[in-house]
């Protein structure tokens, strides 16, 4: 007992005791008094240790009043970035958001825009004017319109609908899984694969205003590659993140076609990766593989012997690898202020089949039909190309971002067989440079500014420049990592 508390016992006990006659207390009334005296020690000891203990507790109490209230200012912090958090979606009460998009574009004009070297997404197409297509001047890019709901406690749905100049296109269009548990979910519909790391965004969460050459090159002026069938993913019970996943589907879109067949024309894989390093730092990285065929995909071709256009046309296989990579920095974790990410992508393609060459109007003659309006020549086709991107974007202040990206293609080797003396198949090694910078009033207004040195074309030069807008209304759900 310390100092006070033996002198408050000795009050208490000057106090509590009778006033005894000077030599009158015998050893009974000693040793009375002792008992009271230990057993008032003991209670003031058990006392004093009771209080210490409400003490302790109190104190633990106000640490983890502390630490909750620093929990909740950082959540409101958080919460901050993100849009309001909407009501919950059924089936009949669907979230519904619409982005609109819109540019000026300033550019060279040229008859016919395609990557050099590289068999064009367009087809037979020489006025390809759709989604994603390289106009001039003003013009309101595709916007669009989403519907998302839960189904029920184990299904949810959602509608991405393309708009642009009276025509509806279905972007994406799929039901997915909510409770197979076991790090499951399965998809089905229309759906942007899994591969890669750009490919399932939309155009409207992009860093820049168009997809990288890579993607155009390798899936067409959409960006990206999307098919009817089925994706199913895994994310393993593991500490860092760790995903498996595979589409199969009817291969439609380019580099394969639709065949009309009975069972799946295309088939993806593809695995990634990822963990955070420290507070500050997140990674993935990423591999892929696509696989689907195609039968008559045409494109035209320049005539070897100087006469009218050849259409060639391809049936086989075509194989596609990827691998991607992405790293993230936001202070603390917490991207308002500033953040930066570094992305890039690596795309080889291996295509094996037959090549066939022919006229484009049955009374026109050319090398590919000598002499006999409407033959063609018939030969095996083979080709290994490939192409790469590297971008880093900079958030330097909430509202403001700049970025730096840089595209390479190399056509490499396409082997036309006896076509080869029929054609003018250019070898080329595309190549762009982009600057952007951008700013955004909120989650939902962004204005970009952009400038490309674009050399895609053989001997083109084309210096570019973007002013775009990105505005969302309604519910939109939070964008992929």
């Amino acid at each position: 007992m310390n100092k006070s508390s033996l002198t408050a016992l000795a009050v208490a006990l000057s106090c509590a005791l009778p006033a005894l006659p000077a030599g009158a207390a015998t050893d009974a009334d000693l040793a009375e008094i002792r008992a009271q005296l230990q057993q008032m020690k003991s209670a003031y000891e058990q006392r004093i240790a009771t209080l210490e203990q409400k003490l302790a507790k109190a104190e633990g109490a106000a640490a983890n009043a502390e630490a909750v209230a620093g929990e909740a200012v950082s959540a409101v912090r958080q919460a901050s970035l993100r849009p309001p958090a909407a009501a919950p979606a059924t089936g009949f009460n669907p979230e519904i958001s619409l982005i609109l998009q819109g540019q000026y574009r300033r550019m060279k004009e040229v008859d016919e825009r395609r990557i050099t070297g590289f068999w064009p997404a367009a087809g037979h197409d020489h006025d390809d004017h759709g989604h994603g297509a390289d106009r001039r001047g003003y013009s309101l890019d595709h916007s669009e319109l989403v519907f998302s709901a839960n189904i029920d406690p184990y299904w949810r749905g959602q509608a991405v609908l393309a708009l642009q100049d009276g025509e509806v296109e279905v972007e994406e269009a799929f039901f997915q899984s909510l409770a197979l548990g076991h790090g499951l979910g399965l998809k089905g519909g229309r759906l942007r694969s899994g591969i890669g790391y750009l490919n399932e965004q939309h155009a409207h969460a992009w860093d820049f205003a168009d997809a990288p050459l890579a993607y155009k090159a390798m899936f067409g002026e959409h960006g990206s590659y999307a098919q009817d069938g089925v994706q199913l993913k895994w994310v393993a019970p593991t500490p860092f993140f760790l995903e498996f996943g595979t589409d199969f589907g009817r291969g439609q879109n380019f580099p394969g076609t639709d065949r009309n067949r009975n069972g799946g024309n295309a088939g993806a894989f593809f695995a990634h990766v990822g963990d955070d390093l420290g507070s500050s730092h997140s990674w993935r990285a990423g591999v892929s593989y696509l696989q689907t065929r195609a039968k008559d995909r045409e494109a035209h071709f320049a005539d070897a012997g100087g006469g009218d256009e050849a259409v060639g046309g391809f049936a086989g296989r075509s194989r596609t690898w990827i691998a991607d990579f992405v790293w993230k920095w936001a202070p603390d974790g917490n991207p308002k202020y500033r953040n930066f990410k570094l992305q890039g992508e690596y795309f080889v393609r291996r295509e094996r089949g037959t090549f066939t060459c022919s006229n484009e109007e049955q009374d026109l003659g050319n090398s590919c039909d000598p002499g006999n309006a409407g033959a063609s020549v018939v030969s095996d086709y083979r080709s290994r190309q490939s192409g790469w991107y590297l971008q880093g974007v900079y958030q330097f202040s909430p509202n403001w971002r700049a970025g730096l990206r840089y595209d390479r293609l190399d056509s490499g080797r396409r082997d036309f067989g006896v076509n080869a003396a029929n054609l003018v198949a250019d070898e080329h090694k595309p190549k762009r440079v982009t600057l952007m910078a951008d700013y955004r009033w909120s989650e939902f207004a962004r204005m970009r500014l952009q400038f490309a040195q674009d050399k895609s074309m053989r001997g083109l030069t084309d210096n570019q420049v973007w002013l775009q807008y990105i505005m969302s209304l309604g519910a939109h759900g939070a964008h992929k990592f």
